[in-house]
């Protein structure tokens, strides 16, 4: 039985993760997280400030026999440089605590993402390759890798990166979720009688995208860790189909059966900062979960995808080389998660 460490087991690629490993039923899972989860089988919840050195030592110091750490975490701050500091301490804090307390670890999973590459400042190199040269700092992504390459140096233990584009999923509470974000909006235009316009910069209606399923994320992920030929390297992970908006858009309007407009550029942070006693309404109506209007969606995560007026893709097929085949159709992707959005009553 081996036994993993999630970090970040409440978002929608760290609560992916618990389930893809519980459901394997060969691993005993600790879920590392600020506010804690509900024990279940295989499954045990530790409630942790990451920050705090001291505490994380003593919240982790009796997880004697770890042999994966999946690293998951992240905590927002208001620009790029200020990221740094807290998401590399975090890292380290963890790694530090559990390479003192258990042994025989084996593998540190990093999950990264397209700002290693420079996708958040604006057009780059595409498709992205895993060997791309670096871009000027601040990114904490690298610093974090730099961190692990270095502190795995004559040890027994190794790593791997793995860089997903968009994650989409299902995480109660966790609104940095792009399709829940387009849920949630057309569940507001559908009550509003309006169009579902697309919201973003006029390029990027245009521009050429992928996703990355989170249920196909996890898979990934434990694959490259249980991997002895993945060891000490990165990889990009998507569900292997590439779309533009102007194609898709419609698509997903369909299924909530909306029709659709000329797109409107809009900060969907402004125009559904008034929004709550609407949303209220809507919860009220139709007995939906009673989640706060803050945490049901991220208007302002999905203000930053739909400003992406270039390309954003990269190169999978390193993955798919060394023997990780699984795809997804990002339509029925998206199809999926409105489901199951519904079946769980966040959406109607």
């Amino acid at each position: 039985m081996q036994r993993a460490v999630v970090v970040g087991a409440n978002g929608v690629i760290g609560g992916n993760l618990v389930a893809n490993l519980q459901r394997s039923g060969v691993w005993d899972i600790i879920g590392l997280s600020r506010r804690g989860g509900v024990d279940s089988e295989r499954v045990r919840h530790i409630a942790v400030d990451l920050l705090d050195g001291e505490e994380t030592r003593r919240r982790l110091s009796h997880l004697t026999d770890v042999t994966h750490i999946f690293y998951a975490a992240y905590q927002e701050r208001p620009t790029w440089a200020e990221l740094v500091a807290p998401n590399l301490e975090m890292l380290v804090n963890v790694v530090t605590a559990i390479e003192d307390s258990s042994p025989d670890l084996e593998h540190v999973s990093l999950m990264q993402g397209y700002k290693v590459y420079g996708a958040h400042l604006g057009p780059f190199k595409t498709p992205a390759r895993e060997s791309d040269p670096p871009h000027m700092p601040p990114e904490f992504n690298v610093d974090q890798q730099q961190f692990l390459e270095s502190r795995q140096a004559g040890k027994q233990w190794t790593w791997s990166a793995i860089r997903p584009s968009v994650v989409c999923g299902v995480a109660l509470g966790n609104p940095m979720n792009l399709a829940t974000v387009i849920g949630v909006y057309a569940t507001m235009c559908t009550k509003l009688g309006v169009p579902m316009r697309f919201p973003g910069k006029p390029g990027a209606f245009d521009s050429l995208l992928e996703m990355t399923d989170a249920s196909l994320l996890a898979e990934a992920t434990v694959w490259a860790a249980t991997t002895p030929t993945c060891a000490n390297q990165a990889f990009n992970i998507t569900n292997g189909d590439l779309f533009r908006w102007n194609d898709m858009w419609p698509r997903i309007a369909s299924l909530f059966d909306l029709d659709t407009a000329t797109p409107l550029p809009m900060s969907l942070a402004d125009v559904m900062a008034d929004k709550e006693p609407l949303w209220d309404s809507i919860v009220a109506e139709y007995g939906l979960q009673k989640i706060p209007y803050s945490a049901v969606s991220s208007w302002a995560f999905g203000d930053f995808v739909f400003s992406w007026d270039y390309d954003v893709v990269a190169d999978g097929s390193k993955a798919r080389r060394m023997g990780f085949h699984r795809f997804v159709d990002t339509e029925r992707m998206f199809a999926d998660i409105f489901s199951d959005l519904r079946r769980q009553r966040i959406i109607p």
